[in-house]
């Protein structure tokens, strides 16, 4: 129990970061530059984790991640970047909250995990914690902000989940996300310089946001949600990622001085228990159809000799 507390207090550092995120690109980042804004988060933060692993792709995983960079990265974030200039943080964080049920689904028809009853429980109290957190009937909402919202959130819940069936065979986490994201930020570079132009000027505050955006709402955010993705059934990453709402209100809240409404904390109330009901158990995973088949039991020492002498991996 106490290596399951740790595994998804390591995995909700990344929506946690990702909710910032949201404010950080509408506040901080320029508004007409998409792609460049996804290939400046991408690639640094890809550099970065390749220079702490020192491993290139080898074998199939030259294919796989230019597959998972072009999905979890080069499609993601610019949708990502387009629905925060386009929507309200709140508005965003409410589409993208629908990927816990997306993820259970897609986990479902990719890696056999069937969703617990109380991983669908505590999806649907996270679910309507967000929206009554979040859902304030405001109207002008951005049609091509809910359809980009939507469609990253789609795309995301799809790459992790083949992200986590891809990383069932002892590769290193940390290396192939720097694959990933080293693959989507080459892949956006040269379509951002023929369709944007030459790269936009930034201020400081736009270069100390790119820092945030880079180092941590992606290096340190995907590395530490593809581990929990290894370690946690996908309904639990699921659920954990409501956390992502919950910070960009929690942030406005802060940063802006709003007061909570007393429908706001029982919404964040809710999203904390859909949190708390769906996190794993010893005997909840005993008791699951998502947990391996016995020779799983013999897999680490298996998944320690494919990490040392696989041709999946290899030194620069």
């Amino acid at each position: 129990m106490e290596g399951n507390v740790r595994w998804v207090a390591l995995t909700a550092v990344a929506p946690v970061a990702w909710g910032a995120n949201y404010y950080v690109t509408h506040e901080f980042l320029p508004a007409d530059s998409p792609l460049y804004g996804a290939a400046l988060r991408a690639l640094p933060a890809g550099l970065v984790l390749l220079g702490l692993c020192r491993r290139r792709p080898r074998g199939v995983w030259w294919g796989r991640s230019a597959v998972l960079g072009l999905l979890n990265v080069s499609v993601f974030f610019v949708l990502v970047y387009a629905a925060s200039q386009l929507l309200p943080t709140s508005i965003a964080s409410t589409v993208m909250a629908m990927s816990p049920p997306a993820m259970m689904l897609i986990a479902w028809a990719l890696v056999s995990e069937r969703p617990g009853r109380t991983h669908l429980a505590g999806a649907a109290i996270g679910l309507a914690g967000v929206c009554l957190m979040l859902l304030t009937g405001a109207g002008g909402v951005s049609v091509p902000g809910v359809l980009a919202s939507a469609a990253a959130m789609l795309v995301s819940a799809f790459g992790h989940i083949l992200t986590k069936r891809w990383n069932d065979t002892g590769t290193d986490v940390l290396a192939s996300t720097a694959w990933q994201l080293t693959a989507g930020g080459l892949f956006l570079l040269p379509v951002a310089a023929a369709v944007e132009g030459p790269p936009p000027a930034l201020s400081v505050s736009a270069l100390l946001a790119f820092g945030y955006v880079t180092l941590v709402a992606t290096a340190l955010a995907f590395a530490a949600w593809f581990t929990g993705l290894r370690h946690l059934p996908a309904g639990t990453v699921g659920l954990i990622g409501l956390l992502n709402p919950v910070t960009g209100v929690l942030l406005g809240t802060a940063v802006a001085g709003e007061s909570l409404t007393g429908r706001q904390v029982c919404g964040l109330a809710l999203v904390l228990a859909g949190v708390v009901l769906g996190r794993p158990t010893r005997a909840g995973r005993r008791g699951d159809s998502s947990t391996p088949p016995p020779d799983s039991a013999v897999r680490p020492d298996r998944d320690r000799r494919t990490h040392v002498g696989s041709d999946s991996l290899e030194s620069p």
